[in-house]
């Protein structure tokens, strides 16, 4: 099965001697526990495997896996691949040379890998990992339009990067560069779209049909996903939601020894624990709680932003760590229920809905739909005035974060408002945030990581059903709760979807009052010079808006702390001297109590 690897490699015109060189300086700084490989050692075609004289220019091409144990084999054309599950059929990300001086680059539709490029000079150099090409870079530097997109969505929206000059290739699509042979320039790269989610110009409506066709794609996808395994124990992350529980259900139903993994937040959280074990306890399977503590959130904190790669500022990343790490002491592949609320329309879909429905009637409201839409991240936009300081909010005045939306939300592509938010869901939260986030942090614990929901035939599948099978009344998916009735306990399947209780505003407000000092420091801010200095006080004295308050507030303020955080681990930007001009070196009640007499 191997071992989860990443790969940097160029293409193009360039002097040899000297890409090799910044290749090897690239590998010297790499941990020492990673083994490159070097891709002329792969085995690759003899179409491919020849470097020689191409017009002006000498026509190059090299690439090396890290942490590869040589078990991999390229496919035609190929000289890059990887894989979230660790099955190379069909790779999520990869690279190919075409016998026409031609490289293309290229994602599935569901972004489970990133894959990430930079241009030097006329030459191509491409990296399933950002941080692998900021060697390459002469001076890194972070895109303002990068930061505007994490502080709206909280993930960077692609094609950008935090960074500038290094770019990433949206999921569902190839990059071709062509080059030309006779004056050695390369030229800017074709976009192809190699999938779209459409919708069926006929829907489904028979609900008996509609089950039993989505009870044998969902086999059929478990089956796809553990053709490569013996006997060995798989584990599945199962919060006690529908997703988690139905994949649970599938392997079980598949004969695959199965652990189940659940996190436990204590009094703190939303618990979840109870549900996981009740169908852990039904489908017979042992489960393993993780205790997720300020403690141990503060302990996993920076390798978490390590190894995210980038900048993704959800509270539950750092849990979902602690979780692969656990798994990772007792299994190499990971399920997960990922990309069931993209699938069936889940319940954030319902307001919009609303929304749409209002819109639709009242055509002259304050806001448009894309706006509406663009709310429901809660985030920071719509505070641009607020949060920026003046030079870079002079740079993003004019970026309107509705343009990252637009191609999600084509209503030529799905006509009807359900279908179009589903689109949407796929393409944005989905292929830009949950699944590449959950990828890195499986990697990083040398986990495979699988999602059924992200099979091809299925998702193609949900773009026939009608509405009503998605969503009827308030019951949100539907059709999928009436195909696994009869595999869950019934309180599993048809209780109301709630999000997972990460208790951010507790912790900053209480456990981590005194590292907020620390993390969100207005010296820090003031040496950017990207924030203003104080937003972390405004925010948690409520100055900044009326709508961050309650969990809000912590969303908010971790958005922030991921941010800074990656600037300085990943970035390795030189952190300023810190100042005390700030709320948070006093004991919190202290600061309530002068906050009161102030105001008074």
């Amino acid at each position: 099965m191997g071992i989860p690897h990443h790969f940097l490699g160029y293409w193009g015109y360039g002097a040899q001697h000297e890409l090799e060189a910044l290749l090897n300086s690239v590998l010297e700084n790499l941990s020492p526990n990673l083994s490159p490989t070097r891709g002329e050692a792969l085995n690759f075609p003899p179409t491919l495997a020849g470097k020689g004289v191409r017009g002006l220019g000498l026509k190059i091409w090299n690439v090396v896996y890290i942490g590869l144990d040589g078990n991999f084999l390229p496919q035609q054309n190929q000289i890059a691949a990887i894989s979230a599950s660790g099955l190379f059929t069909s790779p999520d990300a990869w690279v190919s040379l075409q016998e026409n001086n031609c490289l293309i680059l290229g994602r599935e539709p569901f972004g489970k890998v990133p894959l990430y490029w930079t241009q030097q000079g006329q030459v191509i150099w491409f990296a399933s990992q950002m941080q692998l090409l900021l060697p390459i870079l002469q001076q890194s530097e972070v895109s303002i339009p990068g930061l505007y997109g994490y502080s709206c969505f909280s993930y960077v929206p692609t094609p950008l990067t935090p960074v500038n000059e290094v770019f990433a290739v949206p999921a569902g699509t190839e990059l071709v560069w062509q080059s030309d042979c006779q004056s050695g320039i390369l030229r800017s790269p074709e976009s192809k779209n190699t999938h779209s989610w459409r919708e069926a110009s006929e829907h489904l409506t028979d609900e008996t049909t509609a089950i039993t066709e989505l009870q044998t794609l969902l086999k059929d996808s478990i089956e796809r996903q553990i053709a490569d395994l013996k006997d060995e124990p798989v584990g599945v992350f199962l919060s006690g939601g529908l997703d988690s529980s139905v994949v649970a259900a599938l392997l079980v139903q598949a004969g695959v020894k199965v652990r189940a993994y659940t996190l436990d937040f204590g009094d703190a959280g939303i618990p979840e624990y109870p549900y996981s074990e009740q169908v852990a306890q039904f489908l017979k399977i042992p489960l393993i709680k993780v205790a997720v503590t300020p403690s141990s959130i503060k302990d996993a904190l920076i390798p978490t932003v390590q190894a995210l790669d980038l900048p993704f500022g959800d509270g539950v990343c750092v849990p979902l760590y602690l979780l692969s790490q656990r798994a990772s002491q007792e299994t190499q592949v990971i399920f997960n229920g990922e990309g069931g609320d993209q699938l069936f329309a889940g319940w954030t879909n319902k307001p919009l809905i609303a929304a749409g429905v209002y819109q639709a009637e009242n055509p002259v409201g304050q806001e448009t739909f894309i706006q509406q839409y663009l709310r429901t991240f809660h985030r920071l936009g719509g505070y641009e005035s607020q949060v920026y300081q003046p030079e870079v909010y002079a740079q993003i005045e004019n970026l309107q974060p509705e343009d990252w939306l637009l191609a999600a939300l084509d209503r030529n592509e799905c006509p009807s408002l359900l279908h179009r938010l589903r689109r949407a869901s796929l393409m944005l939260k989905g292929a830009q945030n949950i699944h590449p986030r959950a990828t890195a942090l499986g990697f990083a614990h040398g986990l495979w990581v699988r999602s059924p929901f992200c099979d091809l035939p299925l998702a193609e599948w949900t773009f026939r059903l009608s509405g009503e099978l998605c969503l009827q009344g308030a019951c949100e998916k539907y059709i999928l709760k009436r195909a696994v009735e009869n595999w869950l306990p019934p309180e599993i399947v048809w209780r109301q979807k709630r999000g997972m209780g990460v208790p951010l505003t507790s912790w900053c407000l209480n456990d981590f009052w005194h590292q907020m000092g620390i993390w969100l420091n207005p010296e820090m801010f003031r040496a950017n010079n990207h924030f203003y200095p104080h937003i972390a006080a405004q925010i948690v004295e409520g100055k900044l808006g009326a709508a961050i308050q309650g969990r809000r507030i912590g969303e908010t303020l971790w958005l922030l702390i991921m941010w800074q955080l990656w600037r300085s681990h990943v970035l390795n930007e030189e952190l300023s001297k810190q100042s005390w001009d700030h709320p948070f070196w006093l004991p919190r009640w202290l600061w309530r109590n002068y906050k009161i007499i102030r105001n008074s």
